[in-house]
């Protein structure tokens, strides 16, 4: 499935601006080159569901929401976001099996209601490395952790994972072309790698297996916004 999407389909670029107009001058400069938008935390606090639905009209939407609670709770949670219709939806996968089963379980009523949402797990975030999860407590490896959660959330029904492009091609072989793995951390050669840990370029990334790239501060905060998303792309053609 992954490799049958174009470069512009696979580019889902995360608005991490404060506020609405911030986020919908971007799309709107952005339309027509990009494949998705990632609408994270701080701007779904807020803005709201309102605001989602005038971005749907410009590109798909990620929500980036990262439930992660009791099944109960993330259900109903899912429930409630899941009536904007977003492309996709996650949880973390840390959650354990029955929270990821009750997650899978909202969007695949959903999607039987005529709905097209699909749910990814987060595996490890990108801004933890070795060092940081030994703090926590954690004797694994990250991408030992990526695939051990990647198979936990593919046996409880999610759709994919989000995982580092560093582990993409381990979490392919393991789950099959047809598991979708979305990758942040992404940054084009010559660029800062500011607080991620765990990198690949655009073309990286694609050839380990990735399904979207994720790209936030190297287009939005970029002194010609669309022409880094467009150098973005040439790069992903060219993998």
């Amino acid at each position: 499935m992954s490799k049958a999407l174009l470069p512009v389909d696979r580019l889902v670029v995360a608005l991490d601006v404060p506020s609405a107009g911030e986020a919908l001058a971007l799309a709107r400069k952005l339309s027509g080159r990009i494949g998705m938008l990632k609408v994270g935390l701080e701007l779904f606090c807020a803005e709201g569901p309102a605001f989602v639905r005038e971005l749907q009209s410009l590109a798909p939407v990620f929500l980036d929401l990262k439930f992660h609670d009791i099944p109960t709770t993330v259900k109903r949670a899912l429930e409630a976001v899941l009536t904007l219709n977003p492309r996709l939806v996650n949880v973390h996968a840390q959650g354990g099996p029955a929270m990821l089963e009750a997650a899978a379980g909202a969007v695949r009523a959903h999607r039987e209601r005529g709905g097209t949402t699909e749910l990814l797990a987060v595996t490890v975030l990108t801004s933890l490395d070795r060092e940081a999860l030994a703090r926590l407590g954690s004797t694994a490896e990250p991408g030992d952790m990526a695939l051990h959660l990647s198979r936990l959330a593919m046996t409880c029904g999610a759709d994919g994972v989000v995982c580092s492009a560093l582990e993409a091609r381990a979490i392919r072989d393991a789950c099959g072309e047809n598991f979708r793995l979305l990758t942040p951390g992404i940054r084009p050669r010559g660029v800062s790698v500011q607080d991620q840990a765990r990198v690949l370029t655009p073309a990286q990334a694609l050839e380990e297996g990735a399904t979207w790239l994720v790209v936030g501060r190297p287009i939005t905060q970029a002194p010609d916004p669309i022409a880094a998303a467009e150098a973005i792309l040439l790069e992903m053609a060219g993998s």
